[in-house]
């Protein structure tokens, strides 16, 4: 099956906006605008989850989640002295590698506006032996606005929000950049809506929030939105580069969707997954079966919040995850589209998932 174009400007949009752990707000503004033309109803909750509801002709209904927001930082501490420039010490949401944060530009979102920064590197030829040879922490890593530190006390305060200064782009047959994790995956939800019409079932499209700290806002829909079955999207571990054996890769770029058999936190449901690789094949959409030995996805989240729940995942491959420069190929962001709206399109509830 062809690739199906898609709106690489409106990715791009959803990728460079910023949106941390429980402050989404300007990701969550997108996906709203986004939902107005496409969806029955728009609902929001005190969490900041977003729903969008597309009225099928039956009461069986369908949960689809992505989640809106990205791992960053909260401005723990301001240091310095009243003599010199001051600098900013960080508080991690979400899971960061100390190891790549440096020499990275990054944004400082105050009230006052967003206040550029950097997170420096000493030069190596200045660095004893020890300080080579030692393990970065986040706790360890400070940010420098190049501002006396009377100024930054005016300007920047605890609890202010910090996130990475990185453009998206095409490089060869992929996109590349900050937040895919799951900006994309967002992005390829919001595509199929676009193109479903009278679905024979009832759609939830849930953007949820605070995946990157624990699957809360996954947790909290599934009670509140109590789907007779969750399909999740989100990116998975690409390690298909040098340095790493054919059986430690998970997932290869360019080898289409993957169809999530396992992670570390769900075991998808046999016959959901089985029935997202038969949809695949009738329609000649490339997919991978994906096995991820660790990590966690909006998936667990909804398989367990409400009682027993039908649950499936398709994962974009991605390399390079949790770090400013995430890497998706193309065609597999397009089958991730093609698969789920083919998956939804088929879906009539009279599939019995019960094992």
């Amino acid at each position: 099956m062809a690739s199906a174009p898609f709106d690489f400007e409106f990715l791009t949009e959803l990728t460079e906006t910023s949106g941390v752990p429980g402050y989404e707000d300007r990701v969550r503004d997108l996906v709203v605008d986004a939902f107005e033309e496409h969806v029955d109803r728009i609902r929001t909750d005190a969490m900041g989850n977003v729903v969008g509801t597309l009225e099928g002709d039956s009461d069986y209904s369908v949960a689809v989640a992505a989640h809106m927001d990205e791992i960053g930082f909260m401005v723990r501490h301001l240091k310095g002295d009243d003599e010199g420039f001051g600098f900013v010490e960080l508080d991690a949401l979400g899971g960061w590698d100390a190891r790549v944060l440096k020499a990275q530009r990054v944004t400082i979102h105050t009230d006052d506006g967003d206040l550029p920064g950097v997170i420096g590197s000493p030069p190596p030829h200045t660095l004893s032996d020890e300080q080579r040879e030692q393990t970065p922490e986040v706790e360890d890593v400070v940010v420098d606005v190049g501002l006396p530190y009377e100024e930054l006390e005016e300007r920047v305060s605890p609890g202010d929000l910090v996130t990475m200064d990185q453009t998206t782009e095409r490089v060869g047959e992929t996109v590349t950049g900050k937040a895919l994790d799951d900006r994309i995956c967002l992005f390829a939800m919001l595509e199929a809506a676009g193109r479903l019409e009278d679905p024979d079932v009832t759609i939830h499209f849930c953007a949820t929030v605070q995946e990157e700290v624990g699957l809360r806002g996954a947790r909290a829909l599934g009670v509140d939105v109590d789907p007779d079955l969750a399909i999740a999207l989100d990116v998975t571990v690409a390690n298909d580069i040098p340095g790493f054996e054919a059986g430690d890769r998970v997932t290869e770029l360019g080898d289409g969707a993957a169809i999530k058999l396992k992670d570390g936190s769900v075991i998808t449901n046999p016959k959901v997954h089985k029935r997202l690789q038969s949809v695949a094949d009738e329609a000649e959409i490339d997919y991978q079966r994906e096995i991820l030995p660790a990590g966690g996805t909006d998936t667990a989240g909804f398989q367990l919040s409400n009682g027993a729940k039908p649950v499936g995942a398709i994962s974009i491959p991605t390399r390079y995850l949790h770090t400013p420069t995430e890497a998706a190929h193309v065609d597999d962001v397009a089958a991730t589209i093609d698969l789920l709206e083919a998956f939804l399109s088929s879906e009539d509830g009279g599939e019995d998932y019960t094992l």
